[in-house]
């Protein structure tokens, strides 16, 4: 249901605030300490646990209050626009130092606060460019509409409501993309390993981690398949990032892609190594999600390792191999480089050996990876747009009903 299909009220007043101008006429208009008082966090790390009892919320989280409440509701709201729907209290406890907790008196039902407080454009209070924030003082003083105490509790009760119904269709949408990046590493693995003739003869390969595969395949050492290159950086080269979302790419294309700054290489510059098109780069993550396949060519930080393939490797086939869960786990496991903190090195590297098909087949299965992810991909994408727009729709409901701007009954 459209939000202008709502009925609105039947007169309005100004209500002197700029992110919302308008309100019910019969509604009040008051600082936001006239329904809430409000307090800043303590540290509990210097608290015993016996001094308080946890008090448990939404999604199982417990937090901590400063002060004796006796059966009432708290606001848990987070300096940087966190904020955790009410939850009852009866005796001490205490609240963590990143917090403000909120406790209604006679005027403000603590649902329809917690709605209210949701809507409140906390960038309307930074005086930086820094992530937004807010002081105590901030909030006692944000403006709210008040409408009468059984008005408030019909908007909360319609809220709980629609949001409980949109929160459900948003999870279904989210187990749904889950399902489809299953089934998109399933496709991947299965092209990987067996290639794309179903009835194709097989053979034990002789390596636990790559078992079974076509008859016809062959199993070959790493290091006779990737050469370690140790070339240093050239004079026109330009600064690559690996990583795991886009695998090697300019600096340039990734600050575009992310929509921020990243650090640059100010120390060791003669020491920086060059990459080629279609070389496989070990960073300092790949014991989690692989080697990461070069879309360009320039230079990348020394502590990396570059493997240079050798011709009757494809680039696109082995892209794909190198990140299924199954190398990974095989990389994982041939040294403690994890437990002791150390880089995964080419002695690991080249101590996991690799199959290989033909060049042929190699161009074929990663091509019909390409097309049959390119397909679930659209549709994961179609599915977050979904996603976006229900949370979108969302934030404008509690909007509009909080502010008055819709009717509910």
């Amino acid at each position: 249901m459209s939000i202008s299909a709502y009925p609105a009220y039947e007169s309005y007043k100004a209500s002197g605030v700029e992110w919302w101008p308008r309100t019910p006429a019969h509604w009040t208009v008051a600082p936001l300490k006239h329904g809430l008082r409000i307090n800043n966090g303590q540290d509990h790390k210097d608290v015993l646990a016996d001094d308080g009892y946890p008090v448990y919320g939404s999604g199982g989280q417990f937090a901590y209050a400063s002060s004796y409440l006796h059966d009432g509701e708290a606001i848990l709201l987070g300096r940087k626009g966190t904020i955790d729907k009410p939850l009852h209290v009866s005796g001490k406890f205490w609240s963590v130092d990143t917090m403000f907790y909120a406790v209604c008196n006679a005027r403000l039902i603590p649902r329809f606060a917690y709605y209210f407080v949701t809507t409140i454009p906390f960038f309307y209070f930074s005086t930086s460019t820094a992530l937004p924030s807010m002081t105590q003082d901030d909030l006692k003083n944000t403006p709210v509409s008040l409408p009468p105490l059984p008005e408030q509790r019909s908007i909360a009760a319609f809220l709980d409501n629609k949001c409980a119904k949109i929160d459900e269709a948003v999870r279904i949408k989210e187990e749904q993309i889950k399902l489809l990046r299953e089934r998109r590493q399933i496709l991947i693995q299965q092209a990987v390993t067996r290639g794309l003739t179903p009835d194709v003869p097989t053979k034990d390969s002789g390596i636990d981690w790559i078992g079974e595969i076509p008859a016809h395949w062959e199993v070959r050492r790493s290091k006779f398949l990737f050469k370690q290159s140790k070339e240093l950086a050239r004079k026109d080269d330009i600064q690559l990032s690996a990583t795991q979302s886009y695998g090697v790419i300019s600096q340039e294309k990734f600050e575009s892609l992310v929509g921020r700054r990243v650090v640059k290489i100010s120390t060791n510059l003669d020491k920086r190594k060059h990459v080629e098109l279609n070389d496989f780069v070990i960073s300092m993550r790949s014991f989690q999600g692989g080697l990461e396949r070069a879309y360009a060519t320039g230079c990348i930080r020394s502590s990396y390792v570059i493997l240079r393939p050798d011709p009757e490797v494809n680039p696109d086939f082995f892209g794909y191999l190198l990140k299924i869960p199954r190398y990974i786990h095989a990389l994982q496991i041939t040294g403690n480089f994890i437990r002791d903190g150390q880089d995964l090195t080419f002695e690991n590297f080249a101590d996991v050996d690799l199959f290989i098909p033909p060049y042929q087949e190699q161009s074929e299965i990663a091509d019909h990876i390409k097309r049959s992810c390119d397909r679930i991909d659209d549709a994961i994408t179609i599915k977050e747009n979904q996603i976006a727009k229900l949370n979108e729709y969302k934030t404008s409901l509690i909007n509009a009903a909080v502010t008055g701007k819709i009717k509910v009954s």
